[in-house]
């Protein structure tokens, strides 16, 4: 439990990038240099070698910060296996989320085995980092995967997309944010109204956009994770306490999923984001049951079928 203004509350995070061994690895082999060399070059801790090993690492720094579940994220496609021996490393500890790319010839058996072998339970899905359209057919084949399997989700990058990792190696990023628009989410969860789609960082920039789908589809959900740096980018930039405000006035608390977009040690579980946010979500007057769902017992009833 968490103190907070609304008292102990079970804190659960949305959103948590697993940069395991192997992540580093593929990473160095895109950049030509050794595991070694590309942690020196980030400046981070390196990561134990073993995945259940890590996961012990990121259980303790949840224990510090009082948090009780998170969300880890394979950060790269063909990282699953990492965070599933995570997730099976701490039992009821974490939720497994892997990126696929619906244009590898093989998205559909890793999806298939992703979610019925490794266990996981939520499909990444970033278009404009690998360029295609989530109305491909190729990308609606592995929404239908999800769609298949109850307590699974779609999480869906929208919006302004930095991957700093890249430019601290300087590795290119050719991403295309034509495909980054959360319009392109509604007919898709309007298609399959039983599965819950999740929009990071409240649309990361296209908030209006991803507000407008969400009244659409009611299930379609919002991430709060990271500083949400993209309020800069508005015409009249939005304070976290405005914009949890509009997210309320359309979604309610009920769709919203607290998250940091915590990543790398030595800097650990981001606890500057849960406090800016708690915050925020005081500043409008969110009450205790409200704060609750929306600090995790919103993930967990969509992971774990949990009231």
């Amino acid at each position: 439990m968490k103190t907070t203004p609304w008292g102990d509350v079970r804190v659960c995070d949305a959103h948590v990038h697993f940069f395991s061994h192997k992540f580093f690895s593929m990473l160095g082999a895109q950049a030509g240099r050794s595991v070694d060399e590309v942690i020196d070059a980030l400046e981070w801790q390196k990561p134990d070698s073993e995945p259940a090993a890590f996961a012990q690492t990121w259980s303790a720094e949840l224990d510090k910060n009082n948090v009780a579940r998170a969300a880890l994220i394979a950060s790269l496609p063909g990282d699953e296996p990492s965070v599933s021996a995570a997730v099976r490393g701490v039992p009821g500890r974490f939720f497994g989320y892997f990126i696929a790319n619906p244009l590898a010839p093989d998205a559909v058996s890793r999806t298939t085995r992703a979610f019925d072998e490794l266990g996981m339970q939520g499909l990444c899905l970033f278009p404009a980092m690998q360029g295609y359209s989530l109305h491909d057919e190729r990308a609606r084949a592995l929404i239908q995967i999800a769609a298949e399997r109850p307590g699974t989700i779609v999480f869906t990058h929208c919006g302004v997309l930095s991957v700093g990792v890249r430019k601290k190696l300087g590795l290119p990023s050719p991403f295309d944010m034509r495909y980054s628009n959360p319009i392109d989410v509604h007919a898709l969860a309007l298609a399959h109204p039983k599965l819950p789609f999740v929009i990071p960082h409240f649309g990361a920039g296209f908030f209006r956009e991803a507000l407008m789908v969400a009244e659409l589809c009611p299930n379609v959900y919002f991430d709060t994770s990271s500083s949400n740096g993209w309020r800069k980018y508005l015409e009249h930039p939005m304070t976290m306490t405005q914009v949890f405000e509009r997210a309320l006035s359309v979604c309610g608390p009920e769709r919203l999923l607290f998250g940091t977009d915590s990543s790398f040690f030595p800097r650990g579980w981001n606890a500057a984001v849960f406090d800016d946010q708690v915050l925020a979500m005081a500043a409008v007057g969110v009450d205790e049951p409200g704060a609750r769902a929306i600090l995790g017992g919103n993930l967990e009833r969509l992971l774990t079928g949990a009231a």
